[in-house]
């Protein structure tokens, strides 16, 4: 509270900072002081009994670390850096976020505002430098602004489609007294409409369209899990019978052994999913912006179908794909009123061409990986391995490349929230400190990093976080001592002109012994369930290094410039 007996406090803008951070409900922030953030970080020394403060070892590691607390808690994660360089560190994970629709707000410590534009030290325009990656952002140069100006910053983050905030403060806002009432959080901005209201004549023709349908599919994105709308969905999904598919960021929408779940769409899916897309009657687009990994070539995508498009945000809207109706809203609000007028059905025929599919794809592809009888490690059999230990309970946070599109592929959830990855941007680095944030939300279940070799140098100073304030993080590096996705499309497009994918990597287990987490390497197929095992039951953080197949492609694939239905099943030419 900001009063004490009665009576308003006079407090400095740094203090002010601190107790709105309490009010909106922080727990956690990640950050690295400097220069221009000195007065919030002398402030936070008063606070550490209320707020906990991570110390990342780099600025992008802070924006990071906040994403993975956002994503999994569903709140605003929060990241504290100083002006300059430490402000810029930041620009990475800004545009990871807002391109994965995260909510986050950035502070960050600004010159004295007498100094603005004087190419002071460590000065930088923050404002025009995060504009294009940040959904808002101001500068605040007296106090008295900072009640307003933070509860925007809260509002906008996390109303309507989520996203990245950043409020630079300038070093005498921080230091100035002011009187401060009782906070008041934000909750309607004039020129700010993030739930638009459903048309009523939208959500019949939806209806009517399903349930005259004769093959209809779902593909449902993140917004279902950005909305909180997993149990609508859900009945949404049950009612209508409609076989359903996700995309990378929508995966754990829906639990993925439920019996409409068909699998994964994109460039990566599954095969009768991108397959079918272009043979369904009706394509339902729920919480999804029809990414170009997941249309391949846009102009030959479901051009038979209708569109149905669920969609928070009417940027999206016949941005990428025309829709036939679209229904703009939040879909917690949106899909009970489609929900209420559909006719339950089964689509018994239908569903039995996804599954024809699924056998093809099985026998072509998913045994093989998940079950090689001899050769290296396959990391399709390392996440089969997960999955039974896991039971599908766990939290998996994966960086990006091979090993981000055969977890996606084959990794098992119960629960929402729990694949946290870098879809947008493809953010290398992205899983470290991500699975660090992850790990201080207050789930009891296990945070999993996977990253490959490549990636996990990216922000391996991380480690430096973990041995300090000891997060219980399980990562598993699979290192196959390639960049093997860029060495993948080398080999299929380039003609196996391997040009600077060859990586060398560090002794992973001594540089982690160096930091005080335990570890093992392995090599062998059958060391593989005893080393896991030995990992997840480990107190505390945990590095496994998995040597895998070096030259494993990930199939199947959407040849860039190639339609949906051309997915191809192995190497081949292409």
């Amino acid at each position: 509270m900001s009063v004490e007996n009665g009576t308003v406090r006079e407090l400095s803008g740094s203090q002010v900072i601190l107790e709105i951070l309490l009010h909106e409900g922080v727990k956690t922030i990640f950050g690295y002081p400097g220069g221009a953030i000195i007065p919030i970080y002398d402030s936070l020394y008063d606070y550490r009994e209320k707020l906990e403060h991570i110390l990342v070892r780099h600025e992008q590691g802070a924006v990071h670390a906040a994403q993975g607390l956002a994503r999994v808690s569903g709140n605003v994660g929060v990241a504290l850096a100083t002006s300059g360089p430490g402000a810029t560190n930041l620009i990475t994970g800004l545009a990871d976020a807002l391109l994965d629709s995260t909510p986050v707000v950035c502070i960050t410590g600004q010159v004295y505002a007498h100094l603005l534009g004087t190419d002071a030290f460590q000065e930088i325009d923050v404002i025009n430098i995060t504009t294009p990656v940040t959904k808002w952002n101001c500068q605040v140069t007296d106090a008295e602004e900072l009640p307003e100006m933070l509860a925007k910053a809260f509002y906008i983050a996390k109303s309507g489609r989520p996203g990245p905030v950043v409020v630079d403060i300038t070093k005498n806002a921080q230091l100035q007294k002011i009187k401060f009432k009782e906070y008041e959080p934000c909750s309607f901005i004039s020129t700010y409409d993030p739930y638009p209201t459903p048309e009523l004549d939208h959500i019949k023709k939806a209806a009517n369209l399903i349930n005259s349908s004769k093959r209809p599919f779902i593909i449902v994105g993140q917004g279902v899990i950005l909305g909180k709308a997993e149990q609508e969905f859900l009945e949404f999904a049950e009612k209508s019978g409609i076989p359903v598919a996700w995309t990378v960021l929508g995966m754990s929408a829906i639990p993925t052994h439920h019996p409409s779940a068909v699998g994964m769409v994109g460039m990566h899916g599954n095969y009768g999913p991108n397959v079918l897309t272009n043979e369904c009657d009706v394509l339902i687009a729920v919480g999804m912006r029809f990414d170009d990994r997941v249309t391949g070539k846009v102009d030959t995508y479901a051009t038979q179908a209708k569109i149905i498009h669920f969609e928070i945000d009417d940027a999206e809207i016949n941005k990428n794909v025309i829709a036939d109706v679209a229904i703009l809203g939040n879909c917690k609000q949106t899909l009970p009123l489609v929900t209420s007028l559909l006719e339950p059905k089964e689509y018994n025929e239908w569903r039995g061409r996804f599954d024809h599919c699924a056998d093809i794809e099985y026998n072509e592809v998913i045994d093989r990986e998940l079950s090689p009888k001899e050769g290296e490690i396959s990391m399709g059999e390392v996440i089969r391995n997960l999955n039974e230990l896991t039971h599908g309970n766990a939290i998996v946070v994966t960086d990006v490349g091979q090993h981000q599109m055969v977890t996606c592929r084959y990794v098992q959830f119960n629960h929402s929230k729990s694949n946290i990855t870098s879809g947008g941007l493809g953010t290398m680095g992205f899983s470290l400190p991500a699975a660090i944030g992850a790990s201080y939300d207050d789930q009891n279940r296990p945070v999993v990093a996977i990253m490959g070799d490549g990636g996990a140098q990216m922000n391996i100073q991380e480690l430096g976080t973990i041995m300090q304030f000891k997060p219980n993080v399980k990562i598993m590096i699979l290192n196959n001592s390639f960049l093997g996705m860029v060495r993948q499309w080398q080999e299929l497009f380039h003609e196996e002109r391997y040009s600077f994918v060859d990586i060398e990597s560090p002794d992973f287990i001594k540089l982690a012994e160096a930091y005080a987490i335990p570890g093992k390497k392995i090599h062998a197929r059958e060391d593989l369930a005893g080393a896991m095992k030995e990992m997840l039951d480990h107190d505390g953080s945990y590095i496994l290094e998995i040597m895998v197949e070096k030259e494993q492609n990930v199939f199947p694939m959407i040849p860039q410039g190639k339609s949906v239905s051309e997915i191809v099943l192995k190497n081949e030419k292409i």
